[in-house]
């Protein structure tokens, strides 16, 4: 029987690990598929307080890892399969064997969805990103590709302005699902271009170890270009890691967790942090916010339940 179990070793799981760890809770923790998060697909992290020099992003998880190990936190390479959250002692299946808990705390994140695109992986923090906010600063006075037709996109393309000499964006349609004022904004920016019925076939250049450009193809012509790119930015959105949950969980129509206040589920002793909950900050440091949030809710129910 545990106290505590985590689902995610991201900044949200870690830091609800470094909380429940010093509250003696004894956390598992479990690294899920993605162990780190998104933080361990990210280059370098400047905007992260208390690195004035930035660090790397996979030290940065590491070092929070260590921190929780410190004061006790179990960490368990491992996949959560299904839960029944039906009772108490909440039940986790973990690469096909049952535990039992009397907290839960879901930090399982969101995976960012990518295009497919062979190279695509391989370039991923070698100018590849799905975070403007995180790596816009990188590309001063760069040409910046943007790709997506949503409300993501057009935040994006307007923000990567700020930083690029000149951004692209490119949507397979010639019809956005942004709202008007967020694409009339686009529309109205002398720095971004539109590439409307396009698609991106291939993203160079690997043997280089960074983005040089990309394959571009007109879907209604069917003419191909090649077009030099310092950055390029996915933003066709995210998704929630929480389909192991199975329904138990009340999720919106996208399958984020739905708040109740706080950390809190609409199910007693069950709390989230971080990406799986946010689909508006997405940062590190929001999430080992809501982390710490999670952690000392979870602290006062066993509290209060006299463990």
């Amino acid at each position: 029987m545990h106290n505590v179990i985590i689902i995610g070793s991201g900044c949200a799981g870690n830091t609800a690990a470094v909380y429940t760890a010093r509250a003696s809770l004894k956390p598992i923790v479990i690294s899920g598929h993605e162990p780190g998060g998104q933080l361990s697909i990210t280059s370098e992290v400047e905007n992260f307080p208390g690195f004035p020099e930035g660090i790397l992003g996979p030290q940065l998880v590491e070092n929070m890892k260590l921190q929780a190990q410190r004061f006790g936190a179990e960490f368990r390479h491992g996949y959560v399969e299904e839960c029944d959250l039906s009772r108490r002692p909440f039940r986790i299946k973990i690469d096909g064997a049952w535990e039992e808990t009397r907290t839960l705390i879901v930090a399982s994140g969101a995976s960012a969805r990518w295009l497919g695109l062979p190279n695509e992986q391989k370039l991923i923090g070698k100018g590849v990103s799905s975070c403007a906010t995180c790596d816009g600063f990188f590309f001063r006075e760069k040409e910046i590709m943007v790709i997506g037709g949503g409300d993501s996109a057009m935040e994006e393309a307007n923000f990567l302005t700020r930083f690029g000499r000149r951004v692209t964006l490119v949507h397979r349609r010639d019809q956005f699902r942004a709202s008007k004022i967020m694409l009339d904004r686009v529309v109205a920016n002398p720095k971004i271009e539109m590439l409307t019925n396009t698609v991106v076939d291939d993203i160079y250049d690997v043997t280089k170890g960074t983005v040089t450009g990309v394959k571009l193809r007109n879907l209604v012509t069917g003419a191909t270009e090649d077009r030099a790119v310092d950055g390029f930015f996915v933003a066709i959105g995210h998704i929630p890691n929480t389909k192991f949950l199975g329904g138990q969980i009340t999720l919106d129509e996208d399958g984020y967790i739905v708040s109740q206040g706080g950390a809190r589920t609409n199910v007693p002793g069950v709390f989230h942090a971080g990406d799986v909950q946010d689909r508006t900050y997405r940062q590190a440091i929001t999430a080992s916010g809501a982390g710490c949030m999670a952690a000392i809710e979870a602290e006062r129910f066993l509290e209060h339940e006299g463990h």
